[in-house]
């Protein structure tokens, strides 16, 4: 195997090897933090150094292509997802569009609910790429999945929405424009489209919320294997295992909400009511299911905080950038040189934040293992990690079921109302 896992007696001295380069080769012993024992994502760990390197560039040549020609079907979709694009494609269905009912709700709910029915399958497709890259963590899967579904979403749901759904007529005139023109396309088209993402928050964040509560699949999929598959007693707690809250999945969507207040603040500020009874019900319905229903996978150390600080940051920019547009078709030119500190400022204070504080999610403060160690030897001065240790970081493949059962009684690591088998002490 080209990869091995090392246990310390201290905090310390693991600090130490983690940190620093053991051999005067660089690419003789490559060491990192190990990630928790139920964090190991135990394929990808035989996976070479050089091997890695070129999976994940193809993958991140896949994934650029991927996001461009994603593009070509939403535009499509989100041209004929009007009462115009319907009677241009079907002249036949005039009558039935025309109905008030049928206007209404092709206005107010198709689009929405057809670009949804598009990225249903995006969010597999993308933990596959993840896992084809290598990574050898449950978390960095995560982690990666959703900066690229952040990514996907930016590109072809606000941006694609924007430029091609609003101004798809206008698409020949729009490509022979000059550069300074594309601001003011821009600025024209965000407002158009507001009507657009109150019902996509509607169908997508208020309907995901009830179905949040509802949890339809997960009781569907327990019942179906409660009839074929459950002959014990484990495998009847397998099957109501409710799992994890998927962070790759509903980290994304709530900065993608995040991002439609930013820029909708100052452009069309009757969109704001809808995000803030978005995260309302968001807030209370997914704390109490992380606290009741789910069970904790792993335990990261607040690893995804750095990708959430860099898309806040990125969402700013972005709101700032197409307000300048937006001022531009207003005749209000005169604002531009003011507007242009507000992005400057706030890369440089991203650029401020990752320089003093970005460490200390990616780095273990010495001291901070030297106190901890110093504090449990003078408080449990027996204590014996040894028996521990020594089955941790065992394949799932050769631990036995009673090695599994054994850890049912013993301390968790968050004490929730559900305790789960998977827990580690």
């Amino acid at each position: 195997m080209p990869a091995a896992f090392v246990s310390f007696k201290t905090r310390w001295g693991a600090a130490v090897c983690a940190q620093t380069q053991q051999t005067r080769d660089p690419t003789m012993w490559l060491t990192e933090w190990a990630p928790e024992p139920r964090d190991v994502y135990w394929k990808n760990l035989a996976i070479p150094y050089v091997s890695l390197r070129i999976r994940r560039l193809i993958i991140g040549a896949a994934f650029f292509f991927l996001t461009l020609f994603f593009m070509i079907p939403i535009a499509f979709v989100q041209s004929l997802a009007s009462i115009e694009g319907i009677e241009k494609a079907a002249p036949f269905l005039k009558p039935l569009v025309e109905t008030k009912f049928i206007k209404s709700v092709i206005q107010g709910f198709l689009p929405g609910i057809v670009l949804k029915l598009f990225l249903i399958f995006l969010q597999m497709i993308l933990m596959i790429m993840s896992k084809y890259e290598g990574f050898v963590s449950l978390s960095s899967l995560e982690r990666r999945s959703a900066s690229r579904y952040y990514i996907f979403k930016l590109v072809n749901v606000f941006l694609g929405s924007v430029i091609t759904g609003s101004a798809f007529e206008q698409l020949n005139s729009f490509i022979k424009q000059s550069a300074n023109e594309i601001p003011e396309t821009i600025g024209v088209a965000i407002p158009i489209k507001a009507t657009f993402f109150m019902t996509y928050i509607m169908v997508d964040g208020w309907a995901g919320i009830a179905l949040e509560i509802l949890r339809l699949q997960p009781l569907i999929i327990y019942h179906l294997k409660n009839s074929f598959l459950v002959k014990t007693e484990k495998d009847r707690e397998e099957a109501m295992d409710p799992g994890s809250i998927g962070f790759h999945t509903g980290e994304p969507r709530i900065q993608f909400y995040f991002l439609l207040g930013l820029v909708y603040a100052t452009v069309t500020p009757l969109l704001l009511p809808f995000i803030i009874v978005f995260f309302v019900l968001a807030y209370v319905v997914f704390r109490h299911q992380i606290i009741n229903v789910y069970n904790q996978e792993y335990e990261s150390g607040a690893a995804f905080w750095p990708d959430v600080h860099k898309r806040v940051i990125a969402a700013l920019v972005i709101s700032q950038l197409l307000l300048m547009g937006l001022l531009s078709t207003k005749e209000a030119a005169q604002s531009t040189p003011f507007l242009i500190a507000l992005p400057i400022l706030t890369i440089w204070f991203h650029w401020f934040c990752t320089g003093r504080y970005k460490s200390a999610f990616v780095k273990y403060p010495l001291q901070e293992a030297m106190t901890k160690d110093t504090i449990e030897r003078a408080m449990e001065p027996n204590l014996n990690l040894k028996d521990y240790l020594q089955n941790a970081y065992i394949h799932p493949v050769f631990k036995t079921d009673d090695e599994d059962g054994s850890r049912e009684n013993e301390n968790v690591l968050i004490p929730t109302k559900r305790q789960s088998r998977r827990n580690i002490p």
